[in-house]
């Protein structure tokens, strides 16, 4: 072979390589996400780039306070970005102001002045099935979440988000609050 020839036979392999792997991690692991509107703030801007893990929720169950994208439930070709608040078999109250979890006889009042922008309008009492999740937005006047459409199944969520990569000045590891035990 000629060493032109070899040269550009060995740079489109490892350009081939590089592709297929990141295809796959695309594919199969980590997605991007951008987020459109203000239903997330103040954690969440309009147009910030996340990425997000697809991968956790197959060797585990999502947990209270993780944000999530899925597939909205009304109209499968949208994504939305909410954090999980009231997980499979909790009924989850939503009374001025206040959202309350109940499970059997324990009781959780959460505290969500650390991440919520907003006072929670509404009423709602939702008690939620086998596979099914209660999940709101960070800002409560502007979200639409499970207070109007109802809960969230299992299998319409795409995985958790990870971490913010742009803007550049606010790059960082998402994160869940840390909440009292239930």
């Amino acid at each position: 072979m000629s060493k032109p020839f070899s040269f550009f036979w060995e740079v489109g392999k490892i350009a081939l390589i590089a592709f297929v792997l990141v295809a796959a991690l695309r594919l199969f692991v980590f997605q991007p996400f951008l987020v459109r509107g203000a239903s997330m703030e103040p954690n969440f801007h309009n147009w910030d780039y996340l990425i997000v893990d697809e991968i956790s929720y197959r060797f585990r169950d999502p947990g209270r306070g993780e944000v999530v994208v899925f597939k909205f439930p009304n109209d499968p070709s949208q994504r939305y970005i909410k954090r999980i608040v009231g997980l499979p078999g909790e009924t989850v109250q939503v009374q001025e102001g206040q959202v309350t979890i109940f499970r059997g006889e324990e009781v959780l009042e959460l505290d969500e002045s650390s991440y919520v922008s907003s006072d929670t309008p509404g009423s709602v009492k939702i008690t939620l099935e086998n596979g099914e999740y209660f999940v709101m937005g960070d800002n409560r006047r502007s979200s639409s979440d499970s207070r109007s459409w109802g809960t969230l199944r299992e299998d319409l969520i795409i995985g958790r988000v990870l971490f913010r990569v742009f803007p550049w000045s606010a790059f960082a590891k998402v994160g869940s609050p840390d909440y009292e035990s239930l």
